[in-house]
């Protein structure tokens, strides 16, 4: 009997770049802002708010947002891009069976709750557009 693994194996990465290409062609045919390759992500600027979820969103390789894209988030959405990696296809369904509460999901939680914009450091005032959530 043959073992197919779906983690970490040739058809994760094979759905990881299809995520990416989605991303991509989603990025380049929204964007009206600077595009560029920061922490090995593409990073699409100047999407409009219905184009992505919360402060942006990664899919795949790509990182799509109107603004939201300082060093510590984009830090944040490269975790995000090694789990789109790690589970290929799957990511999006485990990111939904582990809930949109950001502060339970496990996801988020291992890409960095603070740097993703969820909780704030004690006394740090929020900076509105830079440390909007992002998922």
């Amino acid at each position: 009997m043959v073992r197919i693994r779906l983690t970490d194996s040739p058809i994760s990465r094979a759905g990881y770049w299809w995520a990416t290409a989605v991303g991509f062609a989603w990025g380049f045919l929204w964007s009206r802002g600077r595009i560029e390759r920061r922490r090995g992500l593409i990073v699409f600027r100047g999407m409009p708010a219905w184009t992505f979820g919360r402060g942006g969103s990664c899919v795949g390789g790509c990182y799509l947002t109107d603004r939201n894209a300082s060093d510590r988030v984009l830090g944040h959405e490269a975790v995000h891009r090694e789990q789109w990696r790690r589970y290929g296809m799957l990511f999006p369904f485990l990111y939904w069976m582990s809930g949109f509460d950001p502060l339970q999901n496990r996801f988020e939680i291992e890409a960095g709750l603070e740097a993703g914009g969820y909780v704030r450091r004690p006394g740090r005032a929020a900076r509105p557009g830079r440390d909007a959530a992002s998922a």
